[in-house]
């Protein structure tokens, strides 16, 4: 079905008039675990503006008992009818008044399931430390499910103050939003928790947990309690958590100039969740692998996931929930603006773990989506709640990150953050549009900050900025970056557009000094005088900008030259990411890429040789087998001898990096490197590690796990099976469910594929199962078991996580194999994802392309690196 509407609540069917306009929820919530049902009785005070007939709500998969409006004192039974269509709920009068302006008191009972698809009101279940399983009855209500719990005005823009009331067993613990102010046990035994009101807020961010947990002490911030709530048996795996959560806190507090505006924060570990966390104001929910940890076992990257995610959450606490977007088209300016915050306080936190240098990892994924002819822009029209849905996405996260941080850049730390105070003051409480933003930043730096932003949050894609020598000086053009148009329907031209490009260039001149400017290019192309000819110019200086760089065959051939020695790791990250991203597009072959980092065999920086070796990777996956052995012994060679340099065993207080970076070139080596020695090392550490798993070092440990299983066999596999199982914390938990993707035998791939189908959490299933599509060798099994068994994988999986499975068909690279993927996604619809399933298909045949373009090159004598 296709709507039309002009944008305004009132033309959009999804919407609901702002004729009623509630200020106050009392909510009563009667869950009955066992039965995996609930029942409730909301109260809502509200405002009529002006004479209505009838008053409409949001109610969706909830069987609603008797409805009652009270006005001038006169209470007036209601008639209740629903449009499942538009999830909306109409309160009519029976005796068929009207309403007219003035206070309102609407009360309405209802009941629900407890449901298994991870939103609304829904179940999670774990097992005990004796062997039971247990039931927790959580929420998640973001974006449009606040509506499955109660009924309710489920629109951003309609705040109000939340009363809640839990009754309960009297062994489980409850938590909302808020702290319990009175607690009885009723004469039935069970027992009544009030809680105290919530501030002014939206009913996404509301939130009712209720299971057998526990809490750890609170933790005092700033006179704020903190404290995670977690299923029994785990408190051992909170210190982490905590630490990362009262400095995150008390870092936002400083950084935003407003204290933090609920009453306490708790951090709830909760085993079953769809998304990674979610910022119910005060008690924010989690993964558990993203909150729980064991320091002393867990990688660098683990922890640094954990830190980023508590952050994220916290930042919301402000941006997002205090300051709220009018409607969900704004859903890009809480969630970039989280995402710039949780790098700004992890980088903070640890300085040492060059956060903004991993950004760049993250920036690339959304570059890469971007680059498509059915990519979007970061804010668009949202119609329906599945438009809402389909917008957590990269280009919300990360290139809403990535542009933010470009702006923070070009106006300068200072004054973007005074933007931001100003913005957040202004706002308190109510609800904003992007320009909003732009106008408190432009206010606070005197900048033309809208007319730079619009185009980068209104406009698809991103530009590619070209280089090349004039004069005394250098010439700059841009235009957008695509990888092409392709053999996918959905694939178009790509449509012509010009950016304000905050340009940042450092340069060498002739004369042996070093110059650095500032250009905004506004134009199609402009010239930068530098006062002399130029040596070397690196542009995108500091590596912050959402742009890639060509350069001309001169200043390329320059730069790269010098790289390890005159640019920064982020800039030579970029040379790096660049140069693949022309491979992909068709504007330079894969020998270019492959000499490029042959030149860069002695760098030291992680975040480089990440770059490098999934690079190397990508063009392993397409190539043709004598290719493929080619490039096996090339990333064997750079691994082990770039590891000879680092040392094959960690040393007594080395940096983090360090060690990540040692587990990253262990895995290369062992994994498509195939060393024989390392594979031989990898097995002696892994037997080792499972007998005393505090011998390995993390980093190390997790890359054996990778490699053992690379090169495992039947009995290798039953012992994963079983450490998985059987695994002491979340992430060790992930790692050897992960694992089991890695082994070769077909037959274990079967078994691991009904393993994902059958035994694993629905959080993670239908992830594995799409990364399942992209094995070396059987890739095309797992897209075939989706293909048969989609209808069966699509009921059980959490709706929002269907697109996500989808994106494995990247994997593909057959012309044949391609054709029927598509085919098939043109005949299933998957609501949630439309576009994001488009993209993934467009991105599957430029991966086509790409194979057929290079694949049979790669390794050819002729087409090997000359450097």
């Amino acid at each position: 079905m296709t709507f039309l509407t002009d944008g305004s609540p009132d033309a959009n069917p999804y919407r609901l008039p702002r004729d009623v306009l509630p200020s106050r929820y009392d909510i009563l919530m009667e869950p009955d675990i066992a039965e995996a049902r609930f029942v409730g009785e909301v109260v809502i005070a509200a405002t009529v503006q002006a004479p209505v007939d009838s008053i409409m709500l949001n109610a969706a998969d909830l069987d609603c008992g008797e409805a009652t409006l009270q006005q001038n004192g006169s209470a007036i039974a209601a008639e209740v009818t629903f449009d499942a269509e538009t999830e909306r709920m109409a309160l009519r009068p029976v005796d068929g008044r009207r309403l007219e302006p003035g206070d309102l008191r609407i009360s309405c009972t209802f009941a629900g399931e407890l449901n298994d698809q991870l939103r609304g009101f829904y179940r999670s279940t774990f097992v005990d430390e004796d062997g039971e399983l247990r039931t927790i009855a959580t929420t998640q209500f973001e974006s449009t499910n606040a509506r499955r719990a109660f009924p309710c005005f489920d629109e951003p823009d309609f705040k109000a103050v939340f009363g809640v009331t839990m009754i309960v067993p009297a062994d489980l613990m409850a938590v909302s939003c808020s702290e319990v102010v009175s607690s009885e046990i009723l004469a039935d035994g069970r027992r009544r928790d009030d809680f105290a009101d919530t501030m002014e807020m939206s009913t996404y961010l509301m939130a009712f947990i209720v299971g057998d947990v526990e809490a750890t002490e609170p933790v005092d911030v700033g006179g704020v309690p903190l404290r995670i709530v977690h299923v029994r048996g785990k408190s051992a795996l909170t210190g982490f958590g905590l630490e990362a959560g009262a400095f995150a806190l008390a870092w936002l507090v400083d950084y935003y100039g407003i204290p933090y505006p609920g009453t306490k924060v708790d951090l709830i570990a909760v085993p079953d969740f769809a998304f990674g966390a979610m910022e119910n104001m005060g008690a924010i929910t989690f993964r558990e692998t993203l909150l729980l940890a064991d320091p002393d076992k867990a990688t660098t990257a683990e922890l640094l996931r954990i830190v980023d995610v508590v952050a994220h959450e916290l930042a919301h606490m402000w941006f997002g929930n205090l300051v709220t977007m009018d409607w969900w088209n704004g859903i890009w300016l809480k969630e970039a603006f989280a995402t710039f915050m949780q790098v700004a306080t992890t980088d903070a936190f640890r300085p040492e773990w060059k956060r903004w240098d991993e950004f760049s990892i993250e920036r690339g994924a959304a570059f890469d989506v971007d680059a498509l002819s059915t990519t979007r822009p970061v804010e668009y029209e949202v119609i329906s709640p599945a438009d809402a849905e389909g917008m957590y996405d990269v280009l919300t996260y990360e290139k809403g990150a990535a542009v933010v941080r470009m702006l923070e850049q070009y106006l300068g730390p200072d004054r973007f953050a005074a933007g931001v105070q100003h913005y957040l003051e202004r706002h308190s409480y109510a609800n904003t549009t992007t320009t909003d933003l732009w106008d408190a930043l432009e206010t606070s730096s005197g900048e033309p900050v809208r007319s730079v932003m619009d185009g980068w949050i209104f406009t698809r894609g991103y530009p590619i900025v070209s280089v090349e020598p004039h004069h005394d000086g250098l010439r700059i053009a841009q235009h957008r970056f695509v990888y092409g148009s392709g053999d996918s329907a959905g694939a178009e031209a790509p449509d012509a557009a010009i950016w304000s490009v905050p340009v940042m260039v450092r340069a060498r001149l002739v004369d042996g000094s070093t110059v650095e400017r500032q250009l905004l290019l506004t134009d199609a192309s402009a010239t930068l005088d530098l006062g002399a000819s130029v040596e070397w110019v690196i542009v995108n200086s500091g590596g912050h900008g959402y742009y890639r760089v060509r350069y001309s065959a001169e200043l390329l051939a320059a730069v790269a030259r010098q790289a390890l020695e005159v640019l920064e790791p982020i800039e030579r990250y970029g040379l790096v990411d660049d140069t693949y991203a022309a491979v992909v597009a068709g504007d330079a072959s894969a020998a270019e890429f492959i000499g490029l980092v042959t030149d860069l065999g002695s760098e030291t920086d992680l975040h480089v040789w990440q770059r490098m070796i999934w690079g190397l990777k990508g063009l392993h996956a397409i190539a043709e087998p004598a290719g493929r052995e080619a490039l096996a012994v090339l990333i064997r060679d750079l691994a082990t001898t770039a590891l000879g340099v680092l040392g094959f065993e960690p040393q007594p207080g080395e940096p983090d990096l360090d060690r990540e970076l040692r587990g990253v070139l262990f895995e290369a080596a062992g994994g498509r490197g195939r060393d024989e020695l390392v594979r031989a090392r990898a097995r002696e550490l892994f037997e080792e590690a499972v007998g005393n798993s505090a011998s390995v070092e993390p980093n190390l440990a997790a890359a054996i796990v990778q490699v053992t299983a690379a090169a495992g066999d039947e009995t290798d596999y039953e012992q994963m099976l079983e450490l998985y199982r059987s695994a002491e914390t979340p992430q060790s938990e992930l790692r050897y469910l992960q694992s089991l993707l890695l082994f070769d035998d077909r037959g274990l791939f079967e078994r691991t594929l009904e393993l994902f189908a059958a035994e694993v959490r629905t959080q993670n299933a239908p992830y594995l199962l799409g990364a399942a599509m992209t094995h070396l060798d059987w890739g095309p099994l797992a897209w075939a078991f989706i293909r048969d068994r989609w209808d069966e994988l699509t009921d059980r999986f959490p709706q929002n996580s269907i697109s996500r499975m989808v994106g494995g068909i990247r994997g593909m690279h057959t012309h044949e194999l391609a054709t029927e993927v598509e085919t098939f996604l043109s005949e299933h619809e998957v609501p949630q994802g439309a576009l994001t399933v488009a993209q993934h298909v467009e991105k599957m045949w430029v991966n086509v392309r790409l194979r057929e373009r290079e694949g049979a090159r790669i390794g050819q004598a002729d087409a090997a690196p000359t450097s």
